[in-house]
């Protein structure tokens, strides 16, 4: 339980939470250390005045919550957190954004402490009076109720008793004045633990006290984590209990709130039920995240391994290198300290990012696993009101650090092997260009797409290697199909990177590829490109004929938070924000036409649609940058987008099992969207010319399914194709 600790600790003063409440950020923050943090903007600079006379919109962000204004996230120059033992030399201290701090209530020779004094004997908390949250650093205003329109922490609280219940190693007397001595029996009725001296002073065996039972310190911890559940009651009724959940404000309510309070029109459910629906939901997660633990303590394991690996596959290594150095003349031993060099250079890179992997890793299951602790201590609570509090941030909280161990966290990022291998074989006279050999074979090709055309029954393909890749390349085999769906064969082998291939037939659709290789072996295939030869006929007894093509998206290319299904068909997403992920070819030339239907659509989300290039952005919409051209919709309208200009408003929205369908003609040179086999507004884009892949962007709130082999829609009518006009 040691990694939960941190859980258990405030933000302010760094020791465990005494008398802790619930921020409207979900954060918590001693009651002591609330008050001492408390600032006082002047009146001139409040929200509230800004906001009559107009003027400071900007630097607000005014939200309804209980009656508090919450400050911009921009704003947080709210003095600091230190310092809270001493007292200011004079009554308020003003920072240099213009806001008074108040001192802290405790004397200044006192030791810092979270024990409160009674309500009653506190100042009062001035006007205007805010507080910032030291985690997110977000103010807002206090209320006329000051910090007591906060509700208290009361699950967080009980956690942090048993843990320090768990790690005191002897109950100490509550009586002693000076060094507690060891108690040696506990009152069930006083709920005091005392000594042997501070019961006979205290607690005499006589009178009422007599009737009194008195039993062992540790039985006495055991009645005290036994005790019954505390009764909650409303913060704006303080007579009534808490028996109802509103769901739209997710709070606990009272009866009185539903009859007198905002309430009253909100959806509510039984605190009972929605208890346990939530702890429910919050093992649940733990479920996810434990498995993660797992993984990861896996992977630090195999981390480990691979430490050991590394370091006697060098020495080895090293042993080998000497060796044949060894057996060289004189020139060689120049040489062979150069070498040896670039061996331990090696040596300790893989050391270093394989260290440095371990380090991230054991901080991040750490954290993991503290938070695992502490919702598993929350799930032991038996307060329902108290759980609800704090249960929907602790569910986000799980599921943000599940997805943080998600694709490639635990991939290591560096092999334990030397990828080197010393030749020995070169004559005396060749000594001095001896250097080490890769042994990996090249990366796969990128096709450039704009250099890609197609002329008559001639076509022209450009590649290039990806711009991060070292490994030498030798040459290059481009292969084409015979344009009717057969096998590849090999129509080049070369240096070169771009080649033009004569004499294919007219009105074909061909399918073409490349692959590097090198002394060490062949690379992976690029991505297919389909391209389509021209027609023998006159431009004037040409009509375009749609090509049926049939794909499914692509995991290689897409992003890492993409979740693929049904043969690569259907498509989700891990991620709240918009991902992309493309079709795996890329069409140049014809009419072409898909749908995808909406399998599931949560929370009116805008998945966008359409056609983008290769190195379209993959962690943003698709139709943000200059490499997409999409529609994105919404449950009511649509708009088009490319390079993040948004034109076309549409009404006519998506929701669970619509229909979006993309035509793509390139001998008009259009893109037409569909929703549920209408067309959605005009033409949206004109002008298209190059290779375009399919494309889509979506989030988690949102799976697709995509259908291809589709004819073109009855409705449309293909242009006049140019048989001498070249496509990219």
């Amino acid at each position: 339980m040691d990694e939960m600790e941190e859980e258990l600790k405030c933000p302010v003063c760094g020791s465990f939470y005494r008398e802790p409440i619930i921020l409207p950020c979900s954060h918590n923050i001693c009651l002591a250390c609330a008050r001492n943090i408390l600032v006082q903007t002047p009146e001139a600079e409040s929200p509230q005045s800004s906001r009559a006379s107009g003027s400071g919109v900007s630097d607000y962000d005014y939200l309804d919550l209980d009656k508090m204004s919450l400050y911009s996230e921009a704003d947080s120059g709210y003095g600091s957190y230190g310092g809270f033992v001493s007292a200011p030399t004079t009554p308020c201290q003003k920072s240099p954004n213009g806001v008074r701090v108040f001192p802290p209530t405790v004397p200044q020779s006192a030791p810092q402490q979270h024990l409160l004094p009674h309500p009653a004997s506190l100042p009062p908390i001035p006007r205007n009076s805010c507080i910032t949250c030291p985690q997110c650093h977000r103010s807002l205003i206090l209320d006329d109720r000051g910090l007591r329109g906060f509700p208290k922490n009361r699950v967080l609280e009980g956690v942090v008793d048993r843990y320090q219940q768990s790690k005191a190693a002897a109950l100490k007397c509550q009586l002693c004045e000076r060094s507690p001595k060891e108690a040696t029996v506990m009152c069930e009725q006083c709920d005091v633990f005392y000594c042997d001296p501070c019961r006979m002073r205290c607690h005499p065996p006589r009178g009422p006290l007599a009737k009194h039972r008195l039993v062992p310190p540790a039985q006495g911890r055991i009645s005290r984590r036994a005790s019954p559940r505390k009764i909650s009651t409303c913060t704006e009724h303080e007579l009534e209990n808490l028996s109802m959940y509103c769901v739209q404000c997710k709070m606990p309510v009272c009866y009185q709130c539903l009859e007198e309070g905002k309430h009253g029109t909100h959806e509510v459910k039984a605190l009972g039920a929605m208890w346990k629906l939530h702890k429910g939901q919050l093992s649940h997660a733990l479920n996810g995240l434990s498995d993660r633990a797992t993984e990861a303590k896996e992977f630090l394991v195999q981390l480990r391994n691979m430490v050991q690996h590394i370091q006697e596959n060098g020495v080895e290594f090293e042993a080998c290198l000497v060796a044949q150095c060894d057996a060289l003349i004189d020139a060689l031993n120049r040489r062979k300290a150069q070498l040896l060099a670039q061996v331990n250079k090696e040596h300790e890179h893989k050391l270093k990012v394989v260290r440095d992997q371990i380090s991230h890793c054991t901080v991040k299951l750490r954290q993991t696993t503290g938070l695992m602790e502490y919702c598993l201590e929350v799930i032991k609570e038996n307060d329902p009101s108290g759980f609800l509090q704090i249960s929907d941030a602790l569910i986000r909280r799980v599921h943000v650090t599940e997805s943080q161990w998600g694709k490639g966290t635990l991939t290591p990022r560096m092999t334990s092997d030397f990828d080197l291998t010393l030749d020995s074989g070169p004559l005396l006279q060749t000594i001095h260009q001896l250097d080490f050999m890769q042994m990996k074979v090249p990366a796969a090709p990128i096709l450039q797409l704009e250099e890609c055309c197609t002329q008559n029954n001639s076509a022209t393909l450009s590649w290039k290697q990806p711009p991060l890749s070292t490994i030498t390349v030798e040459g290059y085999i481009l292969e084409l199909d015979d344009g009717n769906g057969g096998p590849f064969r090999e129509v080049y082998v070369g240096t070169e990177t771009i080649c033009t291939v004569d004499g294919l037939h007219f009105n074909s659709t061909y399918k073409s590829r490349v692959k590097a290789f090198n002394s060490s072996g062949v690379g992976q295939y690029s991505k297919t490109l389909i391209m389509q030869t021209s027609e023998r006929l006159p431009p004037c007894d040409i009509q375009a004929i749609g090509a049926v093509a049939w794909f499914t998206f692509d995991p290689a290319s897409a992003h890492p938070d993409i979740v693929f299904s049904n043969d690569n068909l259907t498509v989700s997403c891990n991620s709240y924000d918009d991902r992309v992920v493309l079709g795996n070819t890329a069409f140049s030339r014809g009419v072409h036409y898909w749908e995808m239907t909406v399998d599931r659509y949560d929370n009116h989300p805008d998945p966008a649609f359409g056609i983008s290039r290769g190195d379209v952005l993959k962690d943003v919409m698709l139709g943000k940058d200059d490499k997409a051209w999409a529609m994105y919709v919404d449950n009511n309208r649509s708009w088009f987008m490319h390079n993040n200009s948004h034109t076309n408003r549409t009404d006519g929205g998506i929701s669970k099992g619509a229909t979006i369908g993309v035509l793509l003609d390139f001998t008009r040179r259009i893109l037409i969207f569909l929703i549920n086999d209408e067309q959605q507004g005009p033409v949206a884009f004109e002008g298209l010319e190059g290779a375009y892949y399919p494309a889509i962007s979506l989030n988690r709130n949102v799976q697709i399914t995509l259908h291809t082999g589709l004819p073109i829609p009855d409705f449309y009518t293909p242009g006049e194709a140019d048989p001498t006009s070249s496509v990219c």
